[in-house]
């Protein structure tokens, strides 16, 4: 899916393309934890619908549950949603942040020359032909 380091850098935008990509899979990930979460307080736990949704959504932020479920079925789907939502969450912000992390590091490896290269300035050319060791033709 990402390119290797021997490849050169991504232009900024296909790496803007790629970023929105990536936050489009985080913005799915978190509206189907969202719904999951309201339809499990709803059905499992016989919240309204708002309510259900308000609950999952405090769960999902980890900002805590908003109130005491109604049912015992409510608390063990709570219990194992509060465990979900924080796989969530990691895997949301693994997801957003994969994109930059790549780019940094591939920058990182990049050469000058590659770099210039991918530019096609003339000095590049130049530069390459200057890298042989003295003495080598």
């Amino acid at each position: 899916m990402f390119e290797h380091k021997s490849e050169p850098l991504l232009t900024r935008p296909e790496f803007l393309k790629r970023q929105i990509w990536h936050a489009l899979m985080g913005v799915c990930i978190v509206g189907s934890s969202l719904a999951i979460g309201t339809a499990g307080y709803h059905f499992l736990d016989n919240q309204r619908w708002i309510d259900a949704a308000y609950s999952a959504t405090m769960i999902l932020t980890a900002m805590g549950p908003s109130g005491t479920p109604n049912t015992d079925s409510g608390k063990v789907f709570g219990i194992f949603y509060a465990l979900f939502s924080g796989i969530a969450f990691i895997t949301t912000v693994t997801i957003l942040l994969t994109p930059l992390a790549h780019r940094f590091l591939h920058r990182l490896h990049a050469d000058e020359v590659d770099i210039d290269l991918k530019s096609k300035a003339p000095k590049a050319k130049a530069k390459a032909t200057q890298t042989k060791a003295p003495g080598q033709k």
